[in-house]
């Protein structure tokens, strides 16, 4: 039997969303790895489920994956797509769901012919402990003891922002994202300010790599930004992909308001692909 999917993406990092409310599949890691790989499956940045809240108040329970299998705590752009297709599905603009990390609330602020939509995501509270990032040991998350010191916090998964005038730099990231400090690994971004409230930023991302837009890494990246002194609390925020906007508010939330954009639908034998 095939199973419908929907790819979508946000600033061209892209996801294939699949619906579990009316039934599970058997989605595994290496199911999703196969899935996800752009030679012999349909091909993502990530890989996004959607099934039955828990929670009264949530429209749906949203699951990450990474293009190798593994979950991830949170994903920005998948987030606004989610928002886009939830809000249309229901007819309204203001919609909240449940992840692994608990409500995520969402506003579609507009939308056009194309199936595309502008999405401002509430990504919640960062958390800068050392243990809630998590680091391998205790250590001061504003100044990290490697080198380049970058800032840590979590946004939902861990985020290494590195402060730089050259983004080659960025090339590092494969290695820093294993760097043992980092027990779960890391997504590790490269930030170069341009102005204060203006950043160009690249994302080495946990377990996909060097993709064209990381949504909680802009976040991460301005509220570590602001913490340094180093720009302000509401910023552009740059990618490969195109912009977005970054604002961490006096509540300690972060908004996230960018595009969502669906590619293509379609349907696929998920017995082709290896469990």
């Amino acid at each position: 039997m095939k199973t419908f999917f929907q790819k979508m993406h946000g600033l061209g990092n892209d996801f294939v969303i699949i619906d579990e409310r009316s039934g599970s599949f058997d989605l595994t890691p290496t199911r999703i790895a196969s899935l996800a790989d752009r030679r012999r499956g349909i091909g993502c940045d990530q890989f996004v489920t959607l099934s039955a809240p828990a929670d009264s108040k949530a429209a749906v329970f949203v699951r990450f994956f990474n293009p190798d299998g593994s979950e991830a705590g949170a994903c920005g752009n998948a987030s606004r797509c989610v928002a886009s297709l939830l809000g249309q599905e229901r007819e309204t603009d203001r919609l909240t769901f449940e992840t692994r990390n608990g409500l995520l609330k969402a506003e579609v602020l507009s939308r056009d012919a194309t199936g595309g939509a502008v999405v401002t995501v509430d990504m919640g509270s960062p958390q800068t402990d050392w243990q809630a990032v998590p680091l391998a040991k205790a250590a001061d998350t504003l100044r990290l003891p490697l080198a380049g010191e970058p800032a840590a916090l979590s946004m939902g998964n861990p985020h290494a922002t590195f402060f730089v005038e050259d983004l080659s730099e960025a090339e590092r990231g494969p290695e820093l994202e294993v760097d043992p400090i980092f027990p779960d690994r890391a997504n590790i971004g490269f930030a170069r300010i341009d102005a204060p409230d203006r950043m160009r930023l690249r994302v080495w991302e946990r377990g996909a790599g060097f993709t064209l837009a990381c949504g909680s890494g802009a976040c991460a990246a301005v509220v570590n930004a602001a913490r340094r002194g180093l720009g302000e609390r509401r910023m552009t925020v740059e990618v490969d992909g195109g912009e977005m906007v970054i604002a961490w508010d006096a509540d300690d939330h972060v908004l996230m308001t960018g595009p969502a954009q669906l590619a293509f639908e379609g349907t696929v034998d998920l017995e082709a692909y290896p469990k």
